[in-house]
């Protein structure tokens, strides 16, 4: 029997995984890294062939089959594989306007609110809005607060451009795991 991972504990092994991997390449013996990495790349690509399978019998399923690639894309765990392999249902627009639905009414409560510009490329543009913009450290938690939620929604996401801040980009985190998934 396989376990099933809640999103915090999917996210630990995500994280451990990346550690593993990272321990791989401090190895001195070039010839085992490059296996180690080949192990794990063929692992990925098996599993990407399966699940890309899987969504096409769902495709073909009609409307019970939509219903349940929808679910999947709404499922925290589920949705991560789906990124991974870069098979996520859901254009990067559409999962950062669900992000940003998600976090409006915290901003709102604030005073503030966000407006998505342009998504695409991975690169996400913001205004941010309201009595929050132009007050340096509500505009900070505010931009926090919905970096977060963009990338718990949108990990593939390489920079967030936020209009009306001192810093116009933040660059890509390099100490994300493969996939990021919100905290519950």
């Amino acid at each position: 029997m396989t376990a099933s991972f809640d999103p915090k504990e999917f996210q630990a092994r995500l994280q451990r995984l990346d550690a593993l991997l990272q321990e791989v390449e401090r190895w001195p013996n070039a010839a085992a890294q490059a296996h180690a990495r080949e192990i794990v790349q063929a692992v990925l690509d098996l599993h990407g062939a399966g699940l890309e399978r899987i969504l096409g019998h769902l495709s073909a399923a009609g409307e019970a089959g939509a219903a349940v690639l929808d679910a999947c894309a709404r499922d925290e765990v589920a949705a991560g594989l789906l990124l991974l392999h870069g098979l996520h249902p859901l254009e990067l627009e559409t999962r950062v306007r669900q992000a940003l639905e998600e976090v409006r009414p915290r901003l709102h409560s604030h005073g503030g609110d966000v407006e998505l510009l342009d998504a695409r490329d991975g690169i996400v543009r913001l205004r941010l809005e309201g009595n929050c913009n132009g007050c340096l450290s509500s505009a900070a938690t505010m931009r926090q607060t919905v970096e977060e939620a963009i990338l718990g929604k949108a990990p593939d996401v390489t920079a967030i451009e936020v209009e009306g801040l001192a810093e116009k980009a933040s660059p890509p985190r390099g100490d994300r795991p493969l996939v990021a998934l919100p905290m519950v």
